[in-house]
Order: structure tokens, then sequence, then C-alpha cells
């Protein structure tokens, strides 16, 4: 009697086996079934679109996958200075439109307006001024030629 439940209990593990193998063998059929990804749907099944491009991209996919695992650090250090750098752009470029507004308003400040008496460095804050909104300039004469 003790022998007929212990292969009884030995043949219900095994039936449980076969179907554990079984679903696992299903799951694995459910996972090849998936459906396509929405892009992959579009553009080569609705579209029509070359094979070899979808394969191209599949490994471009890959490989760029495979970068971004074995070199984390370098792409924070390149994203960090990026970011640094479009960070500070508008700084530098407002800089050199003022440094440029200077350069030409002192040269229209000697080309033009009585400069005698007026030393470089009085004409330098005076296209200064000028460039910030300023109208000292209009108080100095004009040359009359």
């Amino acid at each position: 009697m003790i022998k007929k439940e212990i292969t009884n209990f030995e043949e219900v593990r095994k039936q449980d086996d076969e179907a554990k193998k079984m679903n696992t063998s299903e799951n694995y059929k459910k996972k090849k079934d998936k459906n396509l990804p929405w892009w992959v749907e579009l553009l080569f099944v609705q579209i029509g679109l070359p094979d070899k491009l979808l394969i191209k991209i599949l490994k471009a996919k890959k490989t760029s996958k495979e970068f971004i695992k074995n070199d984390k650090k370098s792409l924070i250090i390149f994203f960090f200075v990026i970011i640094t750098l479009a960070y500070f752009y508008p700084v530098i470029k407002h800089a050199k439109n003022k440094l440029d507004c200077e350069a030409i308003a002192k040269n229209y400040i000697i080309k033009n307006k009585n400069t005698i008496g007026i030393n470089n460095r009085e004409i330098k804050m005076l296209s200064t001024n000028f460039c910030y909104g300023g109208e000292e300039i209009y108080e100095i004469e004009n040359l009359k030629n």
C-alpha cells in the first residue's frame, strides 16, 4: 500500500514536470508569435520598404545598445560637455555682439564726430554707452568738412 502511494507521487511529479515542459514550449511559441513593432508594421509591411533596410536598422540598433552598455562613462561626459556648451552659448554670443557693437560705434565716432581733445579711453566709454542705449554720442559735434 505504501509502495503504491510512493509510486503515485512519483508519477504525479513526472506528470507535473511534463506539464511544465509543455507550458514552457507553449510560452516559447507565444514569444515567437509576438506582433511586430508598430514601426516595422508601418514601414516594412504597409509601405513596403526593402528588407535589407530593416536588417541594417536592426544591426545598428544592436550595436548602439552594445556601445551604450560598454561606454556609459564616456557618453555621460560627452553629454555633460554638450549641455555645458549649450548653457553658456547665449552668454558668449551676447558678449560677442556687444564687443562688435562697441567696435562699430567707436569707428563711427572717430569718422563722423569731432574727436579733437577726446582720448581713446573716452571714445571707448562713449561707444560702450551708445551700445547700451546712451545718447551722449549725440552731444559731440559733427565734423564739418
